[in-house]
């Protein structure tokens, strides 16, 4: 079946990552630190909690700049403390906007 954002992910090779990021992570800004970088990266997806104590993400943009952005999640917001950044390629996927699920 045909896809026209297959197409365009393609063309213009777009990437998406899932990320997992563990430490003192939540009730320190992560979330809306992490939607601010993305977003000033021109990068596309998601932030949220998770109910073991970590971050999940889900970003698409360019290799390069996601390269970026999972640079910044392993230092993340200064009261953050990161302990690990685990990282997992997914099917492309396209976003309108980066975003805080609630």
């Amino acid at each position: 079946m045909w896809h026209e954002h297959s197409v365009i992910r393609n063309k213009y090779g777009l990437k998406t990552f899932h990320l997992l990021i563990k430490g003192k992570v939540q009730g320190v800004f992560y979330r809306s630190s992490a939607r601010d970088k993305a977003t000033s990266l021109g990068l596309k997806g998601w932030v949220a909690n998770t109910s073991d104590g970590s971050v999940e993400v889900v970003v698409s943009g360019e290799h390069d700049v996601i390269a970026t952005f999972i640079n910044w999640c392993h230092i993340g917001p200064v009261a953050a403390k990161v302990n690990e950044v685990i990282v997992n390629e997914l099917p492309g996927q396209m976003f309108y906007d980066f975003t805080i699920k609630r």
